[in-house]
């Protein structure tokens, strides 16, 4: 521990670093009953801590000896914090990446000046050749985590947290891959502060650490989830191991609906959108205070970066509501009949209804795929199931149905086998306000068979609907005047070869 807190003390950072803030999560502390706080790693230049133990590696190698270049491995953020360094030092820098790697990182990386190779589709590949190009041009590889020099940079960030934060100190929580963030931070705050938690937190399809602190040596994971991409390591180092064995009081797993969730909880404090594994620690202190059920105590989570692809959002968003416990999602089956679809939706009562999808299969039952906005907590969601099947409805909870949740709710629909006559197909927009959807099917009335139907709340203005109507042709005067008395924009698509080809 001496030699760590020696090397941490010493650490060249503020080069290329800045002190991050701690800023207190005010919205997330209420909702929490416990004071959280938020060390802003995020806010480096490179949106990650990373610049942190990079920087000080190569510094140091840097004074003891002539260097021309450097290499990495990374699957980005470290990539940057290396390529940063190394242009502050006057040196070339080869970084080998991951395929799979997000490319908002791949493009800062070169934009720093530094060589970006792509090769392998995970981190351990990447790894491999970037050790051939060390064979091949001698220069130094900057180990991501398994490196005294690198972990000691990460340690400044303990040192930060003492100084900032003079309270009783309950809990930190970090975000672990590799593990030298983590060890870092432990080995200084438990010099310091030993009386503080130091928590890890793993995503669960990537928790090499915990599989390996289970078995009391270093495990290979055969597959590693690679959403959180920052953490997305299939061994812990070697060094952090060791000190995280000694220094961390546990490690706590979170799964991908919590990492969404808690993106959610840390943009409605900051307005600012941190990547996957950045969001870890605020995930695990909402496992972690759920699980204890304690109250106003300090904790603080490490927010350890904001390189985020923009096409990642889509699945957060649609997520983050899942991991929050405020949608339920489930199949329900309800009677092939005029008025059904109202009926349900009566059923439901005032809760606001976030998705619905069906397509007529069978003359005498439907099976409808629905969303229902809760205010979080597993009672409500029970409570919902249990007031359907009470009323005569047959329903099995989705929620936590991986495969539902990714495929099946896009996968509702398709042919009607031709068992659907007269069948006409419109597309409608409504403004989007609790209870619209029970207000749009009331004004449809009874008047005809609803064979299809597709909602999704996405929170714009306007609901859009796709619904599919028998509308035998001596009707047809009486549906224009329908649609014209429903008050809503309309437009039919029963022409639109997507509907031709993969629904009628």
């Amino acid at each position: 521990m001496d030699r760590y807190i020696e090397k941490i003390l010493s650490a060249r950072v503020y080069d290329v670093a800045v002190e991050s803030p701690l800023d207190e999560a005010y919205a997330l502390s209420r909702r929490l009953g416990n004071r959280m706080l938020l060390k802003r790693e995020d806010l480096q230049s490179i949106f990650s801590f990373k610049i942190r133990g990079a920087h000080n590696k190569i510094w140091q190698l840097h004074r003891q000896q002539e260097l021309e270049g450097v290499v990495a491995s990374s699957a980005g953020n470290h990539a940057q914090g290396v390529a940063l360094a190394a242009r502050n030092l006057g040196l070339k820098a080869i970084i080998v990446m991951p395929r799979t790697t997000p490319g908002i990182k791949v493009d800062a990386v070169r934009a720093l000046g530094a060589k970006a190779v792509l090769h392998g589709d995970a981190y351990d590949e990447a790894y491999a050749h970037a050790r051939e190009i060390e064979a091949e041009k001698g220069y130094p590889f900057i180990h991501p985590f398994d490196d005294p020099d690198t972990i000691a940079g990460q340690g400044t960030i303990g040192m930060e947290l003492c100084r900032q934060f003079g309270d009783e100190l309950d809990a930190v929580f970090v975000p672990v891959g590799g593990g030298g963030l983590i060890s870092g931070i432990a080995v200084f705050m438990k010099y310091l502060r030993p009386e503080t938690k130091i928590i890890g937190v793993e995503p669960e399809d990537a928790a090499s650490m915990t599989a390996s602190l289970q078995r009391g040596r270093r495990v290979r994971l055969d597959h590693v989830g690679i959403f959180a991409d920052g953490v997305a390591v299939a061994q812990p180092g070697k060094e952090p191991f060791r000190l995280v064995r000694k220094y961390v009081d546990e490690i706590v797993q979170v799964s991908t609906d919590e990492i969404c969730a808690a993106i959610k909880d840390i943009f409605g404090d900051t307005r600012t959108l941190a990547e996957p594994a950045g969001a870890l620690g605020v995930a695990g202190a909402k496992r972690y205070i759920e699980r204890e059920g304690v109250r106003d105590r300090n904790f603080i989570s490490i927010v350890c970066g904001a390189n985020i692809n923009f096409d990642r959002l889509r699945h957060v968003a649609e997520r983050a509501e899942l991991g929050e416990h405020r949608e339920v999602l489930f199949a329900a089956t309800i009677p092939e009949q005029p008025g059904s679809f109202r009926r349900f939706c009566k059923a439901l009562g005032k809760r606001s209804v976030t998705e619905f999808n069906y397509r007529y299969a069978d003359p005498t039952q439907a099976h409808v795929f629905c969303g229902v906005k809760t205010n979080g907590g597993a009672d409500e969601r029970r409570e919902i199931i249990e007031d359907l099947r009470g009323k005569g409805y047959e329903v099995m909870d989705m929620t936590d149905n991986e495969m539902a949740k990714l495929h099946i709710r896009y996968l509702v629909g398709g042919h009607a086998n031709g068992q659907v006559s007269d069948e006409r197909v419109l597309r409608f927009e409504f403004p989007e306000r609790p209870g619209a959807l029970q207000n749009f099917l009331d004004r449809m009335g009874r008047g005809w068979n609803i064979s299809l139907f597709h909602y999704r709340n996405h929170g714009a203005a306007y609901g859009r609907v796709l619904a599919g109507m028998q509308v035998p042709k001596e009707d047809k005067k009486a549906f224009k005047q329908f649609l014209d008395d429903l008050g809503y924009f309309w437009e039919e698509e029963s022409g639109n070869p997507a509907y031709k080809t993969f629904l009628r």
